[in-house]
């Protein structure tokens, strides 16, 4: 069952909800520290954005967000900069609204379920100018308060893309034209910046670091690509692997 709100710790990232137009928002908790922070560092009036506001200490503010966090059955992390926001939840999208685009850069994430590496990565997809992230319903990282404090507000401007089998996605992904190319560790083949980017629909997947793309999505994508490395480490963080890969499919 999905929630029925949406838990936000991080100045950028409240900043960048507040400023979305698809969010409903319910209430911004604040001590007057962190309501100034807000405002200090991102120009933000909260009236302007047709949100309540409440003013509390940081021990009350600390205990309403536990609470929250029990309601929405997550761990409760300790609240940055004395401040959250309660909003509707962020409006996700079906893969059938992009099939039919003329062009589109997407990201797809298998077996990826780290917090940390998903926020980073969704926040290199925002500078990469990706349209969408295709996330399985299943073994996926979750939308909690720390990763959206991590991903920086990167979620509001990069649509999120719900699939129920990625494999099947991919499928429907090749069938509709897409390049679909995976990033794999074990392929020999040098994939060219110029032969990507010569594709006007491109979907780059990316698998978990310790297995890499599973066997059903890595069988059905139609390039497989790897990053040589050029000294002693061989691998790297999955976040890293995709900012690299993403310069190559998507840079300029």
């Amino acid at each position: 069952m999905s929630a029925d709100f949406d838990l936000i710790f991080g100045l950028h990232s409240i900043a960048a909800a507040l400023k979305n137009p698809a969010r409903s928002h319910m209430k911004l908790v604040a001590t007057d520290e962190g309501l100034q922070e807000l405002q200090k560092k991102h120009r933000i009036v909260p009236k302007n954005y047709n949100v309540k506001t409440d003013i509390l200490s940081s021990h009350a503010l600390q205990e309403q967000a536990k609470k929250l966090c029990a309601h929405l059955d997550l761990d409760f992390t300790r609240v940055p900069s004395g401040i959250y926001l309660q909003t509707s939840p962020i409006q996700t999208f079906t893969l059938q609204e992009y099939l039919k685009r003329p062009n589109a850069r997407l990201l797809a994430l298998d077996q990826i379920t780290d917090v940390h590496n998903g926020a980073a990565i969704l926040r290199a997809a925002c500078f990469y100018g990706v349209n969408g992230v295709l996330v399985p319903s299943e073994k996926s990282f979750g939308l909690t308060p720390s990763f959206y404090r991590i991903a920086s507000g990167a979620v509001e401007y990069v649509n999120l893309i719900r699939v129920n089998s990625l494999s099947r996605a991919v499928g429907q992904l090749n069938e509709a034209g897409y390049l679909t190319v995976g990033l794999s560790e074990h392929s020999s083949e040098n994939l060219s910046q110029n032969e990507i980017r010569t594709q006007n629909k491109i979907c780059l997947l990316l698998g978990a670091e310790e297995t890499g793309l599973s066997n059903a999505v890595a069988r059905l994508v139609q390039k497989n690509m790897s990053l040589p490395s050029q000294g002693e480490i061989k691998s790297l963080n999955v976040s890293n692997a995709a900012a690299i890969a993403m310069e190559k499919c998507f840079g300029l």
